[in-house]
């Protein structure tokens, strides 16, 4: 017994898959093929999938954005639990990567309610608040270049909707965060966007440690 988050060996983790995952056919398959590509360490664990796919039944997130796709897994888990009207925007900058998220969303059956945007994040949310399209997003999940996070960050909390949730991945970042010696680039980048949230006072907060890290941002009223 403990009041303190366990720290997972393999084999309480195969437990916690064994015991909790409920991962569709689809989703196992294009995670077992995205662990073919040389980055799949990019992809997010399946827990943390199915947990953000929880999370967007439980607000009823209808309007998603999802910042960096990948191979689309993180994006099929929420587009399958997003009500018959629901829409997901997806930014990324590779054709190669998404060519693979595309042919599973298409399987998948959910190919009609994602709207790919191959071109820098930053432009994509621009654009959607030059069209006036704040406040009309239920949830965004960002899983892109660290050094961009506050901007991304900024950006999505003014297309939030009051009560929305922003997802933030890799805010642990593997323990380098904790580690004053790290401090490239991404690491600076990622210790300072957490201070940040820690005192912002126009969210509720939330740091998990589920996959590398998961921060739970909710836009007050």
């Amino acid at each position: 017994m403990t009041n303190q988050t366990l720290a997972l060996d393999d084999a309480l983790y195969a437990y916690l898959l064994d015991s909790s995952l409920q991962e569709p056919n689809i989703l196992r398959a294009l995670r077992e093929e995205t662990e073919r590509d040389a980055m799949s360490m990019m992809r997010i664990a399946p827990e943390q999938g199915q947990f953000m796919a929880l999370l967007v039944r439980l607000i009823g997130a209808r309007r998603v954005l999802e910042i960096g796709t990948y191979t689309g897994y993180s994006a099929l888990w929420m587009a399958l639990s997003q009500p018959m009207d629901g829409e997901l925007i997806a930014c990324d900058i590779s054709t190669e990567w998404t060519a693979v998220a595309q042919r599973f969303w298409q399987k998948a059956g959910v190919a009609k309610q994602v709207q790919l945007e191959l071109r820098p994040a930053i432009e994509t949310l621009d654009k959607l608040l030059d069209e006036g399209q704040a406040e009309s997003f239920d949830l965004a999940f960002i899983d892109a270049d660290k050094p961009n996070y506050e901007a991304y960050f900024e950006r999505c909390l003014r297309l939030l909707r009051p009560r929305g949730v922003i997802l933030v991945d890799n805010v642990l970042w593997d323990g380098r965060v904790a580690d004053p010696m790290e401090t490239d680039e991404s690491t600076v980048a990622i210790r300072a966007f957490n201070e940040a949230r820690a005192s912002d006072s126009r969210i509720w907060l939330s740091m998990l440690p589920v996959g590398d890290g998961l921060t739970l941002a909710m836009k007050r009223d």
